[in-house]
């Protein structure tokens, strides 16, 4: 049973980056899945989720309008899309649900 998240990178502001997240071993199909971040210094936080409907929830105002969360029930994974990105989006990124943490991917937004 693993999440994998992958994707990240090094990015200029305003760049877009697209993070996946794969589940093996279980199907992601009934759960909600939620991405968190750690910036540098910083406590992890909640980004947003979705559903297993397909319904978006966001915990972050700053994110809101420039990232977008999706699922692939088929290939079960959920992608985080995210746009106009910020130096303050720098972050390793996680994936979680039914308890389980991918191990996180790192994005960096610099000049």
């Amino acid at each position: 049973v693993q999440l994998q998240a992958s994707g990240g990178g090094l990015v200029q502001p305003g760049g877009s980056l697209r993070l996946s997240c794969t589940a093996s071993g279980f199907s992601l199909d009934p759960y909600g899945i939620a991405w968190f971040r750690r910036a540098p210094g910083k406590e992890r936080e909640a980004v947003l989720c979705i559903t297993e409907d397909a319904d978006t929830t966001y915990y972050l105002d700053s994110v809101e309008g420039r990232f977008t969360i999706s699922r692939d029930n088929a290939k079960n994974t959920v992608y985080l899309q995210m746009n106009r990105l910020k130096p303050e989006d720098t972050a390793v990124y996680y994936c979680t649900t039914a308890g389980h943490w991918g191990q996180g991917t790192q994005v960096t937004v610099s000049s």
